[in-house]
């Protein structure tokens, strides 16, 4: 599947070298609101292939090449390092379809004893047969409460009803004229020449820096796109 990317357009201040925010689709919204569900181990699988990831890396190793031995007989290394994603697969952001994410399954023996796993032949104890039958799984976005599960909602998690400000340590909220203003001013932005706009593609490569770099420091779109740490405390090194 080719790459899917979305536009950002950033507000640069050009003597500072930082990125003041950027004004942000719905998509590149949904894609911060899942960064915040992805499991421990799915951050690292997904870093781990660029070489990107840190100490966790060689936890995961560890944990990856550790003999069967070792493991309690009723856990799974799976768990850990192929967690499956707490979001419905309809939810995933467009900037992760490249990559296998698992979604959530969950089994059942062939009698009702009202017993679920996540994972197939699990011994049921009420029959103490496996359970391998798969349940159909509804989470909250699929069936909002009080609506019907005929309703069919929009893909991800936020509407698309206005643009997103993304600030360079991610907080985001609403696009208004006066929140623009706003920031300008905590910003103490007095000459508006050395603004400049500067329209760039957010893509899964992209994507997977921003994971990266979110927990690294607090300039992010900065890092990414600027290719420097900037002023701040706490810049991706």
């Amino acid at each position: 599947m080719a790459d899917t990317k979305v536009k950002l357009k950033l507000l640069v201040d050009k003597e500072a070298k930082i990125v003041l925010f950027a004004e942000a689709s719905k998509e590149f919204a949904d894609f911060l609101f899942y960064v915040l569900s992805l499991p421990a181990g799915t951050i690292v699988r997904l870093l781990e292939k660029k070489n990107m990831v840190g100490c966790l890396g060689n936890l995961y190793e560890s944990i990856e090449h550790l003999n069967e031995t070792y493991i309690q007989p009723n856990q799974n290394k799976s768990f850990l390092l192929n967690p499956k994603s707490p979001v419905y697969s309809t939810d995933m952001p467009l900037l992760l379809s490249d990559h296998e994410l698992k979604t959530r399954n969950v089994y059942m023996c062939s009698y009702p004893h009202f017993y679920v796993a996540e994972t197939p032949n699990v011994v049921c104890p009420e029959c103490e047969r496996k359970m391998t039958t798969k349940a159909p799984y509804v989470n909250a976005s699929s069936n909002p409460a009080g609506k019907s599960t005929t309703v069919t909602s929009e893909r991800g998690f936020v509407k698309a009803v206005v643009t997103y400000m993304v600030m360079d340590n991610l907080e985001l909220k609403p696009m208004s004229t006066i929140s623009s203003v706003t920031m300008l001013n905590s910003f103490h932005v007095k000459d508006v020449c050395s603004l400049e706009e500067k329209i760039v593609d957010f893509g899964v490569e992209e994507g997977l820096k921003l994971l990266k770099a979110s927990l690294e420091c607090k300039n992010v779109l900065t890092s990414i796109f600027l290719g420097n740490n900037g002023p701040q405390k706490g810049s991706c090194s």
